[in-house]
């Protein structure tokens, strides 16, 4: 989409509401380079803090994208608007999260930044799964990101995960209690991860209760995405034909009563913390994947 300087685009016009546009300025260039007091001149020279490029990116969504923090603090004290969005709709945080700048977004959270943004469906969450950053990930998640926040193009923070095969990310979600088989056209992370070939992907979606016999709209399960013979078909082929243990399907009955953060839940009972990962984390039988 063409923006001009004469009709700014209804996300800035919304978002900013300043009324004037810009190519790069020095306040632009100086936060994404980290030049902290040349930063600090500008500003105390009266430079405006929330003048837009003609992107509608402000000097705070530049200062995060290269998770120069101690500019991303000068803007904020100055003033710089915590939850302006781009021209995508692109918040700071949601910069900070796809940086994997864990400072940048510790500062961000502090100072009021929407951890779920209004009417914006790819969320600092989406983003942090998208860099696997799990760190990010872990931080969204305890300040209350919604592990079910969903983007009609990538779905869910856990699809973005598997999609990009970041294992970390996605066991941190399904930890934080990310339903498994969220779908997107009816597509669940199983099928995803099937796509990628990625076998650790698939044991950890089925560990915490992936549908293996779950149907895209296409008709097909996530085997049918896979190459006969190849790992990934193998690990498929033998959770399709081995039934859950009794204490597999305890374990999942116990996540879907307790919902989520079932690891806090269970917590509070004051049991051991090896029993917690026996009740919670044991994964299912292995699959033989020597298949030579």
């Amino acid at each position: 989409m063409e923006i001009s300087r004469t009709r700014p685009s209804l996300f800035g016009d919304i978002a900013h509401g300043l009324g004037f546009w810009t190519d790069r300025s020095a306040v632009h260039e100086a936060a994404a380079q980290g030049k902290a007091l040349q930063l600090q001149q500008l500003i105390q020279g009266g430079a405006a803090v929330n003048i837009v490029a003609v992107d509608s990116i402000t000097p705070l969504h530049e200062a995060c994208i290269q998770g120069q923090t101690l500019c991303v603090q000068l803007l904020l004290d100055a003033g710089a608007q915590v939850d302006a969005r781009n021209i995508d709709g692109s918040t700071p945080l949601c910069d900070a999260c796809a940086a994997g700048s864990l400072e940048c977004v510790k500062l961000l959270i502090q100072r009021g930044a929407s951890v779920n943004p209004p009417l914006f469906t790819f969320t600092p969450l989406h983003e942090a799964c998208m860099g696997g950053n799990s760190d990010c990930v872990q931080l969204m998640v305890d300040v209350g990101a919604l592990t079910e926040a969903y983007d009609s193009h990538f779905g869910t923070p856990l699809h973005v995960s598997c999609a990009r095969q970041h294992v970390e990310c996605a066991k941190v979600l399904l930890i934080a209690g990310a339903n498994v088989n969220a779908a997107k056209f009816h597509e669940t992370a199983l099928h995803y991860a099937a796509k990628v070939k990625n076998v650790d992907l698939i044991k950890i979606l089925i560990e915490f209760g992936g549908n293996i016999h779950a149907v895209d709209n296409l008709g097909k399960k996530p085997i049918n995405y896979t190459r006969p013979g190849s790992p990934s078909n193998i690990c498929l082929e033998f959770y399709e034909n081995t039934p859950l243990s009794l204490l597999q399907i305890c374990r999942l009955a116990l996540r879907k009563l307790l919902g989520r953060r079932a690891s806090d839940s269970v917590s509070k009972l004051g049991l051991p913390n090896c029993i917690i990962r026996y009740l919670l984390h044991q994964p299912p039988p292995e699959p033989d994947l020597d298949y030579h």
